[in-house]
């Protein structure tokens, strides 16, 4: 009997298929090979060190905390629940996300999928449910093939580029409608679940927002998102990034994450008392969300990059303060019935691996409802005027991340460890990069 997988293969009459993993960066890494060869059962094979590979495609110095130093191969098995189509291919060609495992059975602790999934099985043994929305920002450039040469936005339809910020402009999203087209085909051929689409505050800043749902759906959605809207844009002589800080003086992309909790027994939202109220839960979800937030600041903002979006008065968040529908609050509560009460964490930037960046904010969330925490008062002004209360490097975002025991205990050291391993490697190859700026003011002046 033909197996879920097999069958798509022959409704689809797929002849190749991409067996693919989420590595730490969020980039897909894995395996192509013939749809009849396609290793389903039995599994395929990759060595454990896929999860090291930085984002430069180094590997750390020293792994031996994170890994055996024999390089042994993990087991991949694909999840049914994946399987997809790859629109732009020239062959009818599917995808399949995998999990990984060693060969006894164990799961790979720290492949970020595996992270989503622990997290998601603690809510569970609570007898919770979490439900989870991203929204992603990203910018449309120009294509780059020097990196020494800033970003330009593209020329849309018009033969024109914008030269200013058009925010939730209409006709600036019409611009790129032929690309938007093709972003919507691909989307629905994935069963990515599109809910809006508006123009953001930058020059050829797009936003996407995913209708909500269960996390481990929405990350696998997140993560080929990106994939989708830079194939898309490369058909149209174009590039979509999702760096969080691309142009120097322009807002920084975001992954904002929408969570709310409801009951496996019920299915109510337990944010909400049955009278409507916001229940004592809510605001413990708070509450660990702003304890725990800057010591995982380094799982929403993973690359060195992503400590320039947060700049103060330009759209991101510089602290953890919350407030009813205030956008300024990197925690904002909008505005909705009781049923569909929520938290939007705004501090994640577009750059995140979404597995990781979903699995921190439950975290945090889970953390503040186990403790009892209480949050502080909300804010009803402008939180860009009160103090930074966030890390303003990776560096030390790395530091405060190992030096939280909760942290550790709830993530798991095997994660914690291979991740830091990764993320210190790429930041001290950064610091061997000397900036324009350095030779600017520094080479004649000091």
């Amino acid at each position: 009997m033909a197996t879920e997988i097999q069958q798509f293969f022959r409704d689809h009459g797929i002849s190749e298929v991409e067996a693919i993993i989420p590595d730490m960066a969020g980039i897909a890494r894995g395996k192509i090979m013939p749809a009849e060869k396609f290793a389903e059962d039995e599994g395929m094979r990759l060595p454990e060190s896929i999860f090291l590979q930085t984002v430069t495609g180094d590997y750390p110095p020293d792994t031996s905390a994170a890994m055996s130093p024999a390089e042994i191969d993990i087991v991949l098995k694909a999840d049914p629940k994946t399987v997809r189509v790859v629109p732009w291919a020239a062959e009818p060609t599917a995808q399949v996300i995998h999990d990984c495992f060693y060969s006894d059975g164990r799961p790979v602790m720290m492949a970020p999928r595996h992270l989503l999934r622990h997290v998601l099985d603690l809510y569970a043994q609570r007898g919770w449910e979490a439900v989870i929305a991203p929204e992603l920002e990203f910018y449309l450039i120009e294509p780059n093939i020097d990196a020494d040469y800033q970003l330009k936005p593209p020329v849309g339809r018009s033969g024109r580029a914008e030269p200013g910020r058009q925010s939730y402009s209409i006709a600036a999203v019409n611009e790129f409608d032929p690309l938007f087209d093709d972003i919507y085909a691909f989307c629905e051929a994935q069963d990515i679940e599109i809910d809006t689409l508006i123009h953001e505050d930058g020059p050829a800043q797009m936003e996407i927002n995913l209708l909500h749902g269960e996390p481990l759906d929405l990350a696998d959605q997140a993560f080929l998102f990106k994939r989708t809207a830079r194939e898309a844009a490369l058909r149209h002589k174009m590039y979509a990034t999702f760096m969080a800080k691309p142009h120097a003086k322009e807002p920084g992309s975001a992954m904002h994450i929408h969570q709310s909790i409801i009951d496996k027994k019920t299915r109510k939202n337990i944010f909400s008392n049955p009278d409507g109220t916001p229940s004592a839960l809510f605001f413990s979800h708070i509450a660990g969300l702003q304890r725990y937030i800057p010591a995982a600041m380094s799982l929403f903002c993973s690359n060195v990059n992503s400590y320039r979006r947060m700049t103060r008065y330009l759209s991101a968040p510089i602290n953890v303060q919350w407030g009813y529908d205030n956008r300024t609050a990197g925690l904002r509560v909008p505005m909705s019935a009781p049923e569909a009460r929520r938290i939007e964490n705004r501090v994640g930037g577009a750059d995140a691996n979404p597995y990781i960046a979903i699995a921190a904010s439950l975290a945090c969330g889970y953390l503040g409802m186990t403790e009892g925490l209480k949050p502080t008062e909300p804010v009803t002004g402008s939180a860009h005027d009160m103090p930074y209360s966030l890390p303003r490097s990776l560096d030390e975002a790395l530091a405060r991340l190992r030096d939280c025991e909760p942290l550790l205990q709830i993530l798991g050291e095997p994660f914690v460890a291979a991740y830091t391993i990764v993320k210190q490697a790429e930041h001290e190859v950064f610091l061997q990069v000397i900036s324009s700026w350095e030779r600017e003011h520094l080479l004649l002046n000091v």
